[in-house]
């Protein structure tokens, strides 16, 4: 086995209404940041786990997403293995 450091990134999908993007480019606006055109707030999981392989690793992250960290009506997740 071995270690594998991953980073799983959640968003919202495209077209799904995300009021803390707006709330958060509001208040880049009120603070005179000029230029943002739109914010999409999301989440980032950053997971150590042993794996026999890189793509049995890759498999297992994607069924906690589908099963735990991201509600894939409403979001996509992108799993990466990092350093």
């Amino acid at each position: 086995m071995a270690l594998f450091n991953a980073r799983v990134t959640v968003t919202l999908k495209n077209g799904v209404l995300d009021p803390q993007g707006k709330a958060i480019e509001g208040s880049l606006s009120a603070l005179g940041i000029a230029g943002v055109e739109q914010v999409r707030q999301g989440k980032v999981f950053e997971i150590s786990l042993n794996a026999d392989t890189k793509k049995a690793a890759i498999e297992s992250l994607n069924f906690m997403c589908e099963k735990l960290l991201s509600n894939t009506v409403i979001e996509d997740y992108c799993v990466e293995i990092v350093a």
